[in-house]
């Protein structure tokens, strides 16, 4: 290479010369230097300098690239230069130039791989600094050197494949790059295979880098990951050389099907209890764990026609989860034999050979318990008519207990009856109602009644049952409407006023009460002739009048009819006042007056006199409390031969009640003639009880035995006012006295003075004599001497 370079440094040489011409032919320059001297024959070369190509990492420095000369100057008399990058420029001092022989240096090693060619501007100049020559390019090329190994671009590269593919299957790629001069050999690369564990699987592509497998047998379950050492080298696989590795990852395929790691599982299971698990059911699959090729999957193909088992599986263990779905009953099956199968979520591989235990049989036995009772219907309903007497069945709330191997008895109670209305047989079940509920309840919402009934067995410990009871309560039609309002006022003319708007009332829920019928009463058929009836809307009518009446209260009757089953009705009096009216249909003053019935008294009169009786009623209120009810005695007749017009009483005037009128003292028939007695009535009623009297602690009095003799009357008597004194239903002696009040006078004369005698002349009283020793001194007093 050194001497083709300086064979082209002495064909630049030669053609940077300046050509020699005749000297006789020159003009001197001297008389006209801006005129440039013509050619003297042959036309000499340009000032042009072809690319110089030095080799990079060039050692012997200071190293001659070239010598640049012009003819326009003598040799000594021209001064080089050069610019650019590498003189001036960055990277500075790489070349330089001796200004006199115009000889290009290379004062430092170059490197290809950071700049692989120089453009410099070479100048030719005289002595005194005017240019000889038009600048020029000085190109100068970097030739390449293999001094860069190959890189590849990772260190290590990952690869995926699945299990038992196929050989010529892609892998992945390895790549790798050189700085060296690409158009020649140095960066020319080569790939291979330094290492692969096991068999020769995989193979590389030595000019594109790709990985492939080449034969069959790939098995995740026997390798997963295979390492592999690449190589890649630089002029043609001879030269610089560099490694990586390849980690190539089989993927899983469902390629080995699950299996049960028994024939045959036994497992135990309570009765009466849902939700609960069994047992669990242990398998095996060589598959990736965690992936649907390794997920089972069970099934339960016989042995559980009513689906009361479930299999689950353990996303951890992969396991199957007996359990239990619906309540298992001892007394129907004692033990449950279920064949089951398992498989993964993902389908299986058609080549993958079937599991040998895909299927195993499941034994589980039934353990009896004290089961609880169990209502036939629960909650269960039923209605009753409202205010049913007590004693009124309402159902038979009865249970079985499902445990009929066992003899056990059931018995009921009560857990919740808020108003007390129920009484429950604590035998039978059997519910009746103990009181009359009122329709006022607050325990009824919406018109139902609930309860709570318990049934329980004998067991130890007792298994119970709750049943609810939910009584309708059905509205009765029981109540007839009631009008309102019972009076008003009409106009007397039937053209004026709008009549009288009657409403009514029910205390019956629908559809017992609206819509109301209203009639003028059918007992008296003549108020149709003065008065109609019409009706306005379900709850309302109109009275009017048909021909004119008189002024006044008049007093009607009206039938009230309700829509109930069956349906109630009512005759109410009506009080109907007709007034005269004015234009706008209202009562007049006058006619007010009127509707009051004070004829000819005013208003204020009217209402004088009100508070007059309102007044007099609360004075006399206290001496009403303090009175004592009354008797009137009937007309009895005393003992013979009394003809005067006397009252046929004895007053007790140590009590100091309330004088003749006070018929209440005690029972008179104690002092009745003998023979009188056998013809009085019998008595209209029980006789009133004293206020001191104990309440319920009347006792009856015995018979008394009639005298046979008038000798014996005087003990009659005694003993009539001993059974009086001690009669509970009249005020004894002791009571409080009252003197405000004794009577409005007596027919019969004063005894308060002896003196009486003088107006009673006339008086006959013989009669005493035959009432015994002691009347017989009031017949000597006032009888004749």
């Amino acid at each position: 290479m050194d001497a083709a370079l300086l064979v082209a440094l002495g064909l630049l040489a030669q053609s940077l010369g300046l050509s020699l011409g005749v000297p006789g032919q020159r003009r001197p320059s001297t008389l006209y230097p801006w005129h440039r001297a013509p050619a003297p024959g042959r036309v000499r070369r340009a000032w042009v300098i072809p690319p110089i190509s030095v080799s990079e990492n060039h050692k012997r420095l200071p190293y001659t690239l070239v010598q640049i000369k012009s003819d326009k100057q003598p040799l000594g008399s021209v001064i080089y230069s050069i610019q650019g990058p590498g003189v001036d420029e960055e990277p500075q001092g790489v070349f330089s130039i001796d200004k006199f022989t115009g000889k290009v240096f290379l004062n430092a090693m170059l490197d290809r791989e950071k700049t692989d060619r120089f453009r410099l501007r070479a100048f030719a100049l005289d002595l005194g600094g005017a240019t000889l020559e038009e600048p020029t390019d000085l190109e100068i090329v970097v030739v390449d050197q293999n001094d860069n190994r190959p890189v590849f671009r990772q260190e290590a590269f990952s690869g995926r494949v699945l299990e038992g593919a196929v050989p010529g299957t892609y892998v992945t790629r390895a790549e790798a790059t050189d700085a060296d001069d690409p158009e020649t050999d140095n960066a020319a690369l080569r790939y291979s295979i330094l290492e692969q564990d096991g068999p020769q699987l995989f193979s590389i592509d030595e000019h594109t880098g790709d990985i492939r497998t080449v034969q069959v047998g790939l098995d995740r379950e026997v390798v997963a990951v295979y390492n592999l050492t690449l190589q890649v080298a630089d002029m043609s696989g001879d030269g610089l050389t560099a490694t990586a590795s390849a980690i190539i990852t089989l993927e899983d395929v469902n390629d080995n099907a699950p299996g049960f790691t028994r024939d045959e599982f036994f497992m135990e299971a309570t009765e009466a209890v849902s939700g609960v698990d069994v047992g669990r059911l242990q398998v095996e699959d060589r598959d990736l764990p965690g992936s649907p090729n390794w997920a089972a999957r069970f099934t339960i193909l016989e042995g559980d026609p009513k689906g009361q088992f479930a299999i689950r599986t353990d996303p951890k263990t992969n396991e199957g989860v007996l359990s239990v779905v619906k309540p298992l009953d001892y007394e129907s099956c004692e033990q449950y034999n279920l064949r089951v199968a398992v498989q993964n979520e993902a389908p299986l591989q058609a080549a993958a050979p079937r599991a040998e235990r895909g299927q195993a049989r499941v034994s589980v036995r039934v353990q009896d318990v004290n089961e609880a009772p169990v209502f036939q219907e629960n909650p269960l309903r039923t209605s009753l008519p409202e205010g049913v007497p007590p004693g009124t069945p309402v159902a038979t709330f009865s249970a079985q207990d499902p445990d009929t191997q066992r003899l056990q008895r059931l018995s009921y109670s009560k857990d919740y009856d808020p108003d007390d209305w129920l009484r429950v047989d604590g035998a039978t079940g059997q519910i009746q109602t103990q009181r009359v509920l009122s329709p006022a309840s607050p325990f009824l919402k919406d018109g139902w009644y609930r309860a709570i009934i318990l049934a329980y067995d004998d067991a130890s410990p007792p298994s119970t049952a709750t049943g609810t009871l939910s009584i309708e309560i059905l509205e009765v039609n029981d109540h007839a409407p009631e009008l309102s309002p019972p009076s008003g006022s009409v106009c007397s003319k039937p053209d004026q006023g709008s009549g009288l708007l009657l409403g009514a009332t029910d205390a019956d829920l629908p559809p017992h009460g609206a819509p109301f019928h209203f009639q003028l009463s059918p007992r008296v058929p003549e108020l149709t002739r003065n008065w109609s009836v019409s009706q306005v809307n379900v709850s309302h009518a109109r009275l009017r009048l048909r021909h004119q009446v008189r002024e006044g209260l008049h007093r009607l009757s009206l039938l009230l009819r309700d829509s109930g089953q069956p349906p109630q009705q009512r005759e109410q009096p009506l009080n109907v006042t007709v007034c005269r009216c004015g234009p706008d249909g209202a009562c007049l003053p006058g006619a007010a007056a009127r509707r009051a019935g004070g004829v000819g008294v005013s208003l204020g009169a009217l209402v004088i006199v009100l508070a007059s009786i309102i007044l007099l009623l609360l004075l006399a209120l206290p001496v009403a409390l303090v009175t004592r009810s009354r008797r009137q005695s009937g007309d009895k007749g005393f003992l013979h031969g009394l003809q005067d017009d006397l009252r046929d009483n004895i007053l007790n005037y140590d009590e100091q009640g309330g004088g003749e009128e006070d018929q209440d003292a005690y029972d008179i028939n104690q002092l009745r003639h003998p023979t009188e007695l056998a013809a009085l009535c019998a008595p209209l009623g029980r006789p009133p009880l004293r206020r001191d009297a104990p309440f319920g602690q009347v006792r009856p009095q015995p018979p008394r035995m009639l005298p046979t003799s008038p000798a014996d009357i005087a003990d009659f008597i005694n003993d009539g006012l001993e059974v009086a004194d001690s009669d509970p239903s009249v005020p004894p002696y002791d009571t409080a006295l009252i003197y405000d009040y004794e009577g409005d006078g007596s027919v019969a004369g004063t005894l308060s003075s002896i003196l009486s005698s003088l107006g009673d002349e006339d008086q006959d009283y013989s009669c005493l004599r035959d009432w015994g020793p002691r009347f017989a001194r009031l017949a000597d007093l006032y009888g004749p001497p």
